[in-house]
């Protein structure tokens, strides 16, 4: 959406004819290359930022209130409470990831001396997997940043962002979506080691070629429950591994001595989960290699054999995500293509040739509402910078 009609619809909500010292800011989502529920288990994921995500308009007030409005959530209207009460409410609804951001970056020392009224606008789909709450959390860090001349370290935002996820929200997810949003680079993916937090960028030569969002619009109700249940699964497995090898993590673990090793693991689904931490973390090392060697067919290999283990070893992808990308994998001018975020629902992605992009839509369009019955919704993306002021 154009940046003036923000600034107009933020004059209507909060009143007032000054534009000058309004403020615009704007922070991505994300899509993760490849690398899926690597994180946790000590490996490598490979996301990067787009150039869809959510906008912020700003100023500072006189008071201590804080006053938050969002057209994605008109109805719920504007939202306010006061920097010396920052505690979570049920009703403050979307509200409460800027919230928490504010009070943790409250808590590092930094104190407000005014509060702020925002204007919020994302073009991101809720729900979709494609990292709206971390977008926020770092469009609030970034804005209040700049507007109060704070001076936090970049990383320091990234840190309390997913903070406010695990211990405000209360959802238990590493640090990827946030890093990716507040690190992200033009045209470059991020090799994100989650366990040493070392991280390479990589440029992605797409000359010729888009990526392509492909939202199944089926919201991910169960990924929570199934996010708990995969990961508790792999710290099971890692136990019995840990009987007979020495490694504090599955990433540890190259293909070679997984397959040496995985006869100590008892249960034949444990093995399963376990050989996609292992071979996933592997495949997104080689996917990071084949670019460095600017080979894209070599990297959608690897995207499409992470699909398949997501399906069948990890078991999270579900029909809607499959029916995408194999309807995507059948069409001519597509590199690579796998679902994206946690599963059970939300995107895929796959990278197609630019002339093909429009047959490419229309034809797996067709197929899902055949399929599922609803229409899947498709989104032209580019890589983009982090989060950022406008």
């Amino acid at each position: 959406m154009e940046t003036k009609k923000l600034i107009d619809k933020f004059l209507e909500v909060f009143h007032g004819e000054d534009r000058r010292n309004l403020r615009i800011f704007f922070a991505p989502g994300r899509i993760n290359l490849i690398g899926e529920h690597t994180d946790y288990n000590g490996g490598f994921v490979f996301p990067c930022a787009i150039t869809y995500g959510t906008y912020g308009i700003a100023r500072i007030r006189e008071d201590r209130l804080l006053r938050f409005f969002s057209m994605n959530f008109e109805e719920k209207g504007i939202i306010e409470f006061h920097l010396d009460d920052l505690n979570y409410k049920a009703e403050h609804y979307w509200a409460n990831y800027p919230k928490g951001m504010i009070r943790y970056i409250q808590e590092s020392g930094f104190r407000l001396p005014h509060g702020i009224e925002v204007l919020i606008y994302g073009d991101l789909p809720n729900g979709a997997g494609l990292s709206s709450s971390a977008s926020l959390e770092m469009l609030t860090g970034i804005m209040v940043n700049e507007l109060f001349a704070l001076q936090i370290e970049r990383l320091d935002l990234v840190k309390m962002g997913n903070r406010v996820e695990n211990q405000f929200i209360g959802v238990n997810s590493g640090i990827m979506d946030q890093f990716a949003v507040g690190m992200g680079k033009k045209n470059c993916g991020i090799l994100l080691d989650c366990n040493r937090w070392i991280y390479e960028y990589i440029p992605l030569n797409l000359t010729g070629y888009k990526i392509i969002i492909m939202n199944t619009n089926k919201r991910r109700e169960l990924a929570d429950s199934k996010y708990n249940e995969r990961r508790s699964e792999c710290e099971a497995a890692l136990q019995y591994l840990q009987q007979g090898i020495e490694i504090h993590s599955l990433g540890d673990l190259n293909e070679e001595a997984f397959e040496a090793h995985k006869h100590l693991i008892p249960d034949d689904v444990l093995v399963k989960r376990a050989r996609h931490a292992v071979y996933e973390n592997r495949r997104t090392i080689k996917a990071a290699a084949a670019l460095r060697n600017d080979d894209l067919h070599e990297f959608g290999k690897l995207m499409n054999a992470s699909h398949i283990s997501l399906r069948d070893d990890y078991e999270v992808t579900g029909f809607e995500l499959d029916t995408l990308v194999e309807a995507a994998w059948k069409q001519e001018g597509t590199i690579g293509a796998r679902m994206t975020g946690a599963g059970f629902g939300g995107c895929a992605i796959a990278i197609v040739k630019e002339e093909l992009v429009d047959p490419f839509i229309s034809k797996v369009g067709k197929e899902y509402v055949e399929k599922i019955g609803y229409e899947a919704d498709f989104y032209v993306a580019s890589i983009g910078d982090g989060a950022k002021e406008i």
